[in-house]
């Protein structure tokens, strides 16, 4: 199985797709946010966007992101922290998340994204999300391990509004994890076979960090539990 043209995250291409759906990206100032979302970065590049940054938070990635990518001088690839990043404030017509919000630096990570992104801009986000109010210890484990910190379900869409964003869509896509989840397990398996040293060494890294998700999803249950879901976002303009 080739990672060529695949997108490695969860929600897969279901995101990226219903986005595209509904926002046109030909002509904005897009960034991308995230490890593994080279080919989404792509997607962008192929729909004309004005400009696009891919930005990412460690030196591991930022060379697997920079080789994938090398082809393509278009696409700007920076190492920056994602609640702290290096733009002048409303820079982006667009900001797309792809399974990096969710974490424990959630509430700093949006601060900065709000104040990078245009009035009226778009911001599609995608997390893990907890599918019952208190998930049993071995998967509190794992998201510990994973560095997640996935709220309840039905708390996402609250959180988002709260912090000044209208919700223009929101969609269920724990449908995609088990695709995602087993693509992962093949791929690690794989990797020493289908890829590169160069590439190896990078995919194995950012593979290997899906593995505990991976094996507790498909084998212990994990999908009682673990779900997945997507929103696109619109900034609140303040009125003066």
């Amino acid at each position: 199985m080739k990672l060529t043209n695949k997108i490695l995250l969860p929600g897969t291409d279901k995101q990226i797709s219903a986005f595209l759906d509904l926002v046109n990206a030909e002509n904005k100032s897009m960034l991308v946010a995230g490890a593994g979302s080279e080919e989404i970065a792509k997607i962008f590049h192929q729909k004309n966007a004005g400009e696009v940054y891919l930005i990412i938070e460690d030196e591991d990635s930022l060379v697997q992101s920079r080789f994938a990518l090398s082809k393509i001088k278009e696409i700007n690839v920076r190492l920056m922290e994602y609640d702290n990043t290096d733009f002048k404030a409303d820079k982006f017509d667009i900001i797309y998340s792809q399974g990096s919000t969710g974490t424990k630096k959630r509430n700093r990570i949006i601060k900065e994204i709000k104040r990078i992104l245009k009035p009226d801009g778009f911001f599609c986000i995608g997390e893990i999300v907890s599918l019952t109010e208190t998930p049993p210890k071995f998967v509190k484990d794992i998201w510990e391990k994973s560095n997640l910190a996935p709220l309840y379900k039905e708390e996402l869409k609250e959180f988002y509004l709260s912090k000044g964003f209208d919700l223009i869509l929101e969609k269920d896509l724990s449908n995609t994890l088990k695709d995602f989840y087993s693509m992962s397990k093949i791929l690690l398996q794989e990797s020493s076979k289908e890829f590169s040293d160069e590439e190896a060494k990078s995919f194995k890294k950012m593979l290997k960090t899906y593995s505990h998700e991976a094996n507790a999803y498909l084998k212990l249950g994990g999908d009682k539990y673990i779900g997945y879901k997507m929103m696109v976002l619109q900034k609140v303009q303040v009125q003066e």
